[in-house]
């Protein structure tokens, strides 16, 4: 229990960013390895607090979940939680909302003209918030050139550590994941192991950084 005492911040899951009334923009993260980290986090003893975009998972024990749909609503959620001594931002927000239309978009006026703006990027404004974390964690979801696009995700968004994973497979659907830490120290190859083992390992190193 050697997080007693601390606050630990995670997002997990998808966002959905709407385009009409019955669709949106989203992508296929399960939430399971967020949820995974943040259950790791209550067994250690911290509280936790896990905001959660669309998913179908139980809370795990111990743990104050706030469920969101939008990367503004998560975004929100995020600074409204504050402070925290651990921010882990796993979960795979939206790069792109776009303007809603109010009725449903009908597919015989043909394919909708759709203007894309960037959504919120939580996890570089809370790397600059004023009530930054000790230690800000972000996962990087790539399908080529992992490491290398981690690293530099790490610098550009200012974050302590990136866990970077290759999500070309059905990592973000499966039960398991083979991560690569990336910290100012250098990367650590982790093997594969299923979310539960990945969390709980993750979380192990955050106590030797925060406990």
């Amino acid at each position: 229990m050697t997080l007693q005492g601390k606050h630990i911040l995670v997002t997990a899951g998808p966002t959905h960013e709407p385009i009409d009334p019955v669709r949106v923009i989203a992508n296929r993260s399960s939430g399971r390895q967020g949820f995974a980290i943040a259950a790791a986090a209550a067994e250690a003893g911290a509280r936790v607090t896990l905001v959660a975009g669309p998913v179908s998972l139980d809370t795990p024990p111990g743990v104050d979940r706030v469920d969101v749909e939008t990367a503004q609503q998560m975004a929100d959620a995020v600074m409204a939680s504050l402070p925290a001594d651990c921010a882990i931002m796993v979960a795979a927000v939206a790069d792109w909302r776009v303007e809603i239309s109010p009725t449903k978009l009908k597919k015989g006026n043909g394919p909708p003209k759709l203007k894309f703006v960037p959504t919120r990027d939580i996890l570089a404004e809370i790397s600059v918030h004023e009530r930054r974390p000790r230690l800000v964690i972000g996962f990087a979801a790539e399908t080529d050139n992992v490491v290398e696009n981690a690293i530099a995700k790490q610098v550009g968004k200012k974050a302590d550590w990136i866990v970077a994973n290759d999500v070309s497979g059905d990592v973000m659907g499966g039960h398991r994941n083979r991560v690569h830490l990336v910290t100012a120290s250098g990367i650590e190859d982790w093997p594969e192991d299923s979310k539960q083992e990945v969390a709980r390992r993750l979380m192990r190193r955050v106590e030797q950084e925060i406990g």
